[in-house]
């Protein structure tokens, strides 16, 4: 009995089975409820927006340059600056953003956990942030690891000569890994491409919603397209995968060479030799992942990549030598001391070498990856760096704007920037929305509203179709801005657009006679709807409501960019715009994740929205009442009357018949009887479905709907 653990296996050694391993069909609510005040050691009352205002900014930025050249014997610098690494570490931080569902990028701190701390991509990034702990340790709750992370890359470029563009603060940390962001189905590192390409050599066919083209890595093997070097197959993976991170062809050889002119790789060794990564380190190496047994204190000894070497001849100065170098010589491919293919130039003058990392005596080759001599090799790319070389101020400028676009991508609108260095000027990508008015009656606008004879229906569903492309992971979309009346949104088929265009001609008469916003007359029209429906159905309710919502202009609005807003399907509107692989209820699920959503919250909002005779096209799936417009609890009633069967009739078709009589009473979708079916998701409809909670269904969904349609609101926040 000695040898027996005298504890259950909770604690982490050993987890056993879980639910999702005996069913791994069941959805995952656990994306709802991720980073509560349970992982939060802050105080309930910690607001870090508010704490970082009084961070001394000069004195945190004077610190920073200062570790910039501050070399520590645990982990040399590169030629005594560790420019190179911050930026990489805040680069890998940004890298992560995909534009196709917001998630990833650098604005929860999240490097700081598996997966992404042990990410191959990542190796030593682990003594970046070390190196940042002292800083981090000094001006406490008042700077998150967040915004260190990527104020230290911004600090490193200006460090070494590279003016800044601009830096805001307002990253708040989260304190345990996402549970929301899918980084893809393999389970080995580096796995080939293949796995995540319909065809590999077609880069558009990489499944979405991913950007990087190997489990593990940030953006493209830098060897090649599976570590076979072609420059030219490379140039396209890295013209989608940036594609994907909402880059530009301009944007993307500004930030490959920018990136590129500063920092070296490292590979000056066996790569084989590192010690494990740091989620599988054992304790006495306190969070270090990668030991290197040949290091012996010297920074030219470093391997992470495996690739080795610098790609220009001063790499702690931001300058031209990366095109100098690139352009003005010719490149084969070698191999580097880790086996790792590179290109190396060609009689290349002894000058022009950069020095060692470690002995300033020593001169070696300068390299390029796949993906640099695709800057030279692609025609657009070339085209690019040739304009650049032509007007060097225009490159630095160019890389500037791109690397603060890279950086701040995840941050939201212009609203939510806080520093002295946020930049005044607006850029289209950030979604401006100029101020709305406030100085107009709401109950006159509400008047006119109501005289207009919009169905309770109507007004429901074109707030909801407004609002409901807000997203949490990149803070973009929203009702503020009322750009559903703009393309490319007037015009997507989840807003049906003829019938969308009849209420927004109503709406823009109603704003143009009362000075109202158009994105206010929407949402105030929402909330009307709601307190009739409430009225209706026996209870006096007032919905909140927030003046100074501000219309957007078509100039000011990247429509390409939208383009990935666009729902495919809207389980709220018992909507999909076709059949997909995933099950209508997890697309459920991810639209009320990004709508940062709880799950009690997802529930009360469909019950209600059912019963308001919201679905698309006015289809009764799910309209579990026979009073429709009124807000009601009948959708959980009925759902979990037991009085009921409910019959499969087709593809995501069933009818809830009566169980003595068999006569058909309602039909449903999977959207509908997942809420009864699933026992989590029960559980809450059941609460809503109780004699007693009617009164609290109402207060509920108002609380809810409230939520969804002031989410966008930075400008009062």
């Amino acid at each position: 009995m000695s040898g027996k653990c005298p504890v259950m296996h909770g604690g982490n050694t050993s987890t056993g089975t879980s639910n999702k391993d005996w069913w791994p069909e069941g959805i995952n609510l656990d994306i709802l409820h991720q980073h509560d005040r349970k992982t939060n050691p802050m105080d309930a009352d910690f607001d870090y927006r508010e704490e970082v205002r009084k961070l001394d900014f000069d004195a945190l930025k004077q610190d920073v340059h200062a570790l910039m050249t501050d070399s520590q014997s645990w982990w040399p610098a590169d030629w005594g600056h560790y420019g190179g690494l911050m930026i990489r570490m805040a680069w890998h931080s940004a890298g992560t953003y995909r534009l196709s569902d917001g998630r990833g990028g650098g604005g929860t701190g999240s490097q700081r956990f598996a997966p992404l701390n042990s990410w191959p991509d990542n190796v030593s990034l682990d003594k970046a942030r070390r190196l940042l702990w002292p800083i981090k340790k000094k001006y406490g709750n008042k700077i998150s690891w967040a915004d260190l992370m990527i104020l230290a890359g911004t600090v490193a470029y200006e460090s070494m000569g590279l003016p800044a563009y601009g830096f805001s603060f307002g990253r708040e940390d989260i304190w345990a890994p996402e549970k929301d962001i899918y980084w893809g189905d393999e389970k080995e590192w580096l796995a080939p491409s293949d796995e995540r390409y319909g065809d590999v050599e077609n880069p558009e066919t990489m499944e979405n919603p991913l950007a990087a083209v190997q489990m593990g890595l940030i953006y493209v093997n830098p060897e090649g397209v599976n570590g076979v070097p072609d420059p030219l197959k490379t140039g396209q993976q890295v013209r989608e995968t940036f594609a994907r991170m909402a880059m530009n062809d301009e944007e993307t050889a500004a930030l490959t060479a920018g990136g590129h002119t500063v920092g070296k790789c490292h590979g000056n060794g066996d790569a084989a030799a590192l010690a494990a990564e740091p989620e599988a380190s054992d304790v006495e190496n306190q969070g270090f992942g990668w030991g290197n047994p040949t290091m012996s204190g010297k920074a030219s000894n470093a391997v992470t990549s495996g690739i080795e070497g610098a790609w220009t001849t001063n790499p702690t100065q931001f300058d031209m030598g990366y095109f100098d170098l690139l352009f003005g010589y010719e490149w084969e491919l070698r191999k580097s001391p880790a086996g790792a293919h590179q290109w190396e130039p060609v009689n290349i003058k002894e000058e022009d070498k950069p020095v060692d990392a470690s002995d300033p005596s020593i001169r070696h080759n300068p390299i390029m990856t796949d993906a640099d001599m695709a800057m030279k090799m692609d025609p657009t790319y070339r085209a690019i760096c040739e304009k650049f070389m032509a007007d060097p101020e225009y490159f630095k400028q160019t890389f500037a704007k791109a690397w603060f676009k890279l950086t701040h991508r995840d941050l939201g609108p212009k609203a939510r920037y806080i520093g002295p260095e946020a930049p005044a000027e607006d850029l289209i990508w950030q979604d401006p929305i100029p101020a709305g008015s406030t100085d107009y009656s709401e109950e006159v606008v509400k008047q006119k509203i109501a005289e207009a004879g919009l169905s309770i229906s109507d007004m429901v569903s074109t707030a909801w179709d407004s609002a409901r492309t807000y997203r949490g992971s990149d803070m973009r979309g929203g009702a503020n801005g009322a750009r559903i009346r703009l393309a490319p949104q007037k015009d997507w088929e989840g807003n049906e657009p003829a019938r969308l265009s009849s209420v927004l001609a109503v709406y823009e008469q109603i704003s143009a006679d009362t000075g109202a916003s158009l994105a206010d007359v929407i949402v105030l029209a929402g909330s009307l709807a709601i307190e009739k429906a409430a009225k209706a159905a026996g209870y006096d309710v007032r919905v909140p409501f927030l003046k100074g919502r501000g219309d957007a202009s078509a100039e000011m609005t990247d429509g390409e960019s939208f383009e990935p807003l666009e729902p495919l399907a809207d389980g709220f509107r018992n909507w999909q715009k076709k059949d997909y692989v995933v099950k209508p209820e997890e697309l459920l699920l991810d639209r009320a994740q990004l709508m940062g959503l709880t799950g009690p919250e997802m529930v009360v909002l469909l019950g209600g929205m059912r019963v308001l005779g919201t679905n698309y096209g006015g289809t009764k799936h799910g309209v579990f009442t026979d009073r429709e417009g009124q807000l009601t609890n009948d959708f959980f009633v009925n759902l979990t009357d037991m009085g009921n069967s409910w019959k499969p009739v087709g593809k995501n078709a069933y009818e809830i018949r009566d169980r003595q009589t068999d006569a058909v009473k309602w039909t449903a979708t999977r959207v509908d009887l997942v809420f009864g079916s699933n026992s989590l998701l029960r559980s809450y409809a059941e609460v809503y479905a109780q004699d007693d909670n009617d009164e609290k269904f109402v207060k509920d969904f108002v609380a809810a709907w409230t939520k969804v349609m002031n989410a966008d609101r930075f400008d009062i926040a």
